[in-house]
């Protein structure tokens, strides 16, 4: 509760039921009190056992954690120290996307332990805003997130990034065998909690299962940790911000991927003068 100038809730109340004999019901005490003051009036006042002290605490902490949230969820212009990592790794010379459409996102996250872990990734610009509202949300809900890491962290090397269940977006490359930039080297494109939501698809009669290790979790009817499916919070808050969900594919399933669309990203090629995409 605020210091000073407060009325208690029950001095409000007594307050209202007087103004309503003199005032003619609600609408003379709406009339009459302060909107402010009518609203706390009528709050449920707090329980006999809540002392005035826990009531203070409780709201200072409240206070604290948002802003800890707004302080803590951002996006900004990659830094020089970050983008002397990216170089050679993610951004190699090649790279057609120009650096000012990248973005740097500082993200909070929890585990499984329920720890709170800082995050760093890196976007195109035209998602950043999204994947804020996407991890602020998963973050205030406790849905757990084991790591947020740029790739450049494993040298650049997806599989090592999937191998340690790392969350991560940017990392230029083009498809296998094409000239065709994929939507995570647009920046497109998310993929989380890698470990336990693995990519599978059939190649000449054999199953090929990325990262290495992650057969197990191909069973999506099974119970385990970190696992993305249909209908839960991080599906609903990508899918709800136009994101597609590889787990959804009927050829390949790519559990830990979510990505713009063809028609959205297609605009974003022709801009790099690379006329298709895939994912």
């Amino acid at each position: 509760m605020r210091k000073g100038g407060r009325w208690g809730a029950a001095a409000l109340l007594a307050l209202a039921g007087l103004l309503a004999g003199l005032y003619g019901g609600a609408a003379g005490i709406a009339a009459a009190l302060p909107r402010e003051e009518l609203y706390a009036a009528e709050a449920k006042a707090p329980a006999e056992t809540d002392s005035p002290a826990e009531t203070e605490a409780l709201t200072e902490s409240e206070a604290w954690s948002e802003t800890e949230t707004a302080e803590n969820f951002y996006a900004e212009m990659i830094p020089d120290s970050v983008f002397e990592q990216m170089a050679g790794k993610s951004y190699p010379e090649d790279c057609p996307v120009p650096r000012e459409d990248l973005r740097c996102l500082h993200l909070l996250h929890k585990n499984l332990q329920g720890e709170t872990k800082e995050g760093e990734m890196i976007c195109h610009k035209t998602i950043a805003g999204d994947l804020v509202d996407i991890f602020q949300e998963l973050y205030l809900k406790d849905y757990p997130i084991e790591k947020i890491r740029p790739v450049d962290d494993y040298g650049g090397d997806d599989e090592r990034s999937m191998e340690d269940d790392n969350t991560s977006c940017f990392n230029y490359r083009l498809i296998p065998y094409s000239q065709r930039i994929s939507k995570h080297g647009l920046g497109v494109a998310v993929d989380i909690n890698t470990f336990y939501n693995p990519y599978t698809r059939v190649a000449d009669g054999d199953r090929i299962v990325q990262p290495s290790g992650s057969e197990a979790y191909l069973d999506r009817d099974a119970s385990f940790p970190y696992k993305i499916e249909e209908g839960d919070l991080c599906w609903q808050l990508f899918t709800d911000h136009g994101f597609e969900w590889g787990g959804s594919w009927e050829n390949v399933k790519d559990y830990q991927h979510f990505e713009l669309p063809d028609s959205v990203t297609d605009q974003l090629l022709k801009q790099y003068n690379n006329a298709d995409v895939s994912e």
